[in-house]
């Protein structure tokens, strides 16, 4: 049994894992609008937590010889998650989590206020932490390559950011898995300056295809092909960015973990620890030819490889192993995937309904985090069983504490 059904198309085949869970109009015409590009290698492949995204669809994996869609990527560049399980077990918890939430909001900026100026909450106020002072100065050449040759793309926090969490669905959890161990896991991406340098690209795009009077179904499908400036410039802005993100994801791992250490002074990380993009671009080898694969909203699963799939504020999430399936371009789900959009979800549900859906979890309970109640997403049971020949599950997570921005 292949797993995937076949969406008709009039362009390259799409290949979906999507039974037992929905596919919206709107997600499904983006996808025909994706597969119809001339430069799709072999087909598309999309993953059960499919749903709208602005160009395209998030869930979808993308091969492309010769060209590059800026917008495919979007703005949230190398947005992914981090997970490292400790040395701290269920048995050595406080009775009341609150002071630990607060001591994590206290130790990664969250949030997003003064419309990101001087005084946003969201950024480092102060000299940021000497950890996330080393990776700056591993980072900032690169940033600096990239802005000199486009001063509009700079983003004035680059650093000040740079250990910072975000808004919507970014989180920093706590998990407990399946033998009573202590995970931390966090998800977030490039910040400020990794949605400046994808804003400022796919503009770029899209002034390109009007110069060269391309006319797409979608603007925001808006390309450059190999060998133009404007790619050969992406590539390397692109490239950053996902290097950001990961160095993101380590500063607010490590300064979770020494917030934590208040309580636990012995605290210890293990050996498995996960970091994976799944917002991202990157070269390789897929049914005999070098390709630009796009992940957005997928994760690479790979034969052996583990990686992340969050559930939502109440829902269990998992740590898995790839199975390295070549028809899915070796991926999966990078989540549960969202069933509406925010203004819906706003619209729909109530505080109580939220309470209720999070009972049992330290996290914030007020009308601010509505959009991302448990029930604005997709049965996460439902999308693990959808790809169940893509990865296997190694660990099974339930939250007990959620940061949101």
């Amino acid at each position: 049994m292949s797993g995937f059904e076949v969406i008709e198309s009039p362009g390259a085949p799409i290949k979906a894992w999507t039974r037992g869970v929905p596919i919206e109009d709107a997600a499904m015409k983006q996808l025909r609008n994706v597969a119809g590009l001339p430069f799709i290698h072999q087909h598309v492949a999309v993953m059960p937590d499919v749903h709208w995204g602005m160009g395209a669809t998030v869930g979808s994996v993308i091969p492309t010889v010769g060209a590059i869609i800026p917008a495919a990527v979007g703005v949230d560049i190398g947005c992914g998650m981090m997970a490292v399980r400790t040395s701290i077990r269920a048995e050595h918890l406080p009775d009341s989590l609150a002071g630990i939430r607060t001591a994590i909001e206290a130790a990664v900026p969250h949030g997003r206020t003064d419309n990101g100026g001087r005084n946003d909450k969201g950024a480092w106020q102060s000299e940021p932490p000497a950890v996330a002072a080393a990776k700056w100065a591993e980072l900032e050449a690169g940033y600096k390559a990239v802005v000199d040759k486009h001063p509009k793309a700079a983003h004035p926090r680059g650093f000040g950011h740079l250990g910072t969490l975000g808004t919507g669905n970014h989180f920093v959890e706590l998990c407990l898995d399946e033998a009573g161990d202590v995970w931390v896991m966090l998800h977030s991406g490039s910040r400020g300056v990794g949605n400046k340098f994808g804003t400022y690209f796919i503009e770029r795009a899209k002034h390109d295809m009007r110069r060269w009077f391309i006319n797409l179904p979608d603007q925001d499908l808006a390309y450059f092909p190999e060998g133009s400036d404007g790619f050969v410039d992406y590539i390397r802005a692109v490239s950053w960015a996902q290097k950001y993100a990961r160095a993101n994801r380590e500063v607010m791992m490590d300064q979770v973990l020494d917030a934590l250490r208040i309580w636990f002074p012995d605290l210890v990380a293990t050996q498995e620890a996960v970091n994976c993009h799944h917002n991202y671009v990157t070269r390789e080898r897929h049914f005999g030819k070098d390709v630009y694969l796009t992940r957005k909203g997928a994760v690479r699963a790979g034969d052996g490889e583990l990686g992340i799939i969050p559930g939502s504020m109440g829902a269990r999430s998992f740590i898995v192993r790839g199975k390295g399936n070549a028809d899915s371009f070796c991926s999966c789900s990078h989540g549960a995937g969202r069933t509406m959009s925010r203004a819906e979800a706003k619209r729909r549900f109530t505080l109580d309904d939220h309470i209720a859906a999070t009972a049992g979890v330290e996290c914030r309970k007020d009308a601010g985090v509505i959009d991302e109640t448990p029930m604005a997403y997709k049965d996460i049971d439902a999308v693990m069983a959808a790809q169940s020949n893509l990865v296997e599950v190694v660990h099974t997570l339930k939250q007990i504490v959620c940061v949101k921005g």
